[in-house]
Order: structure tokens, then C-alpha cells, then sequence
């Protein structure tokens, strides 16, 4: 640790474009992010763990930490690490909510509960992260099988980025499922943040 980096911050990797974007902005120097794999998005149970061993290792070096993680599929195990440690998360149970915001991921939700979101980040790496992730191009019979029960894409876009939404639509077209674009930019998730101790001011 750096003498001026005082604060631990331990990210999910899929959302650390969007933080340092954050963090950028409102000259947030004195955080230290370590981010997870990205990959665990597929694999949630290795989340707490995961979140448990960088406390375990990092934590007595800072003056202050926090978890940039909502629940993520941990089933509360996450919950229970962050409580043992007396450390905060992000709100909600998916990032999808604090890109979203709450309201309207509820509202997104409620609507229509058959729903597969994406972010920037899962629509860049969507190929890599869940069709071939999960075996789909090796046997496209799973598609049904993973992918049966929903009716809907929703793209949560925290960025202005062709490239993203042109995989946006591929993925959408992959599971043969009609798409929503809603454009969130990073106000919400900034909000969120604004419940955790780095003092967030600005976009």
C-alpha cells in the first residue's frame, strides 16, 4: 500500500471501467481498488471467499474498506464476510440495480420477470462470458435449455459505446430474444456509492 492510498476498495473486475470512471472524476486518489475476476459473474460461489481472503490479507493496512459488490448470487454468504469484517457493499442483489438504479430495476423487473440484462461490460464480453462460457458454442442445444424461460433482453448501457451496443444486439440475436436499450449513464451507480465512505460528488 501506497502511504496516500488509505481506503481498500475490493471490486467485482466486470464493474471496474465503470468505478474508475467514478473514482476519475471526483479525484478519488486515496482509494485502492483490487478487483476479483470477472469472471465469477459464471461462478458467484467464489465470491465470498474470494472477498474473505483479500480482508484477510489487505484489510489491517487501510484505515477504512468497502466491498463494490452487490450480492452478485452469493446468497448472502457475501453479506455474512462483509458483516464479520464490519464493512459495507453496494445496495441490491445485482450490479443490474445499482446501474439501473432500485425504482427501476424493480419497475424493469416487475414488468417483465423472464428477463436476461446486460451491461456494458457483459455485452462486450457476452461471447466469452455466457455463449461460449457456458458451452453454447460447442452445443447449441443448450440455448433452449439455458435460455428457454426468457423473454426479453434488457441492455442497461452506462456508456454511449457503438461497439457495445452492436454486441448487444448480436447477443440478443444469438438467443433469438427481441432487445430494450436503456441508456442508465452512471448517475445511479454513483448514487450508490454515495452510501459508502468515498465521499462521491460527481459523475
Amino acid at each position: 500500500m501506497r502511504a496516500d492510498k488509505t481506503t481498500l476498495v475490493i471490486a467485482c473486475g466486470a464493474i471496474a471501467h465503470e468505478l474508475m470512471a467514478v473514482i476519475k472524476a471526483n479525484g478519488l486518489d486515496h482509494l485502492d481498488v483490487q478487483c476479483l475476476p470477472a469472471e465469477w459473474h459464471n461462478t458467484p460461489d467464489k465470491i465470498a471467499p474470494g472477498v474473505k481472503e483479500l480482508l484477510d490479507s489487505r484489510l489491517a493496512d487501510y484505515e477504512s474498506a468497502f466491498v463494490a459488490y452487490a450480492d452478485c448470487g452469493t446468497g448472502g454468504h457475501l453479506d455474512a464476510v462483509i458483516d464479520a469484517y464490519g464493512v459495507k457493499r453496494l445496495p441490491g442483489a445485482h450490479c443490474y440495480s445499482f446501474f439501473a438504479g432500485e425504482a427501476e430495476f424493480e419497475a424493469l423487473a416487475e414488468d417483465e420477470l423472464g428477463t436476461f440484462y446486460l451491461t456494458d461490460y457483459l455485452a462486450l464480453n457476452f461471447d466469452r462470458l455466457i455463449y461460449c462460457g457456458l458451452g453454447m458454442d460447442r452445443y447449441p442445444e443448450l440455448v433452449p435449455t439455458y435460455f428457454g424461460h426468457y423473454t426479453r433482453m434488457v441492455y442497461l448501457a452506462q456508456f454511449d459505446n457503438p461497439d457495445a451496443l452492436n454486441a448487444a444486439q448480436e447477443a440478443a440475436a444469438s438467443l433469438k430474444l427481441p432487445l430494450e436499450i436503456h441508456r442508465t449513464g452512471l448517475k445511479p451507480f454513483k448514487q450508490a456509492l454515495a452510501g459508502v465512505p468515498i465521499h462521491v460528488q460527481h459523475v
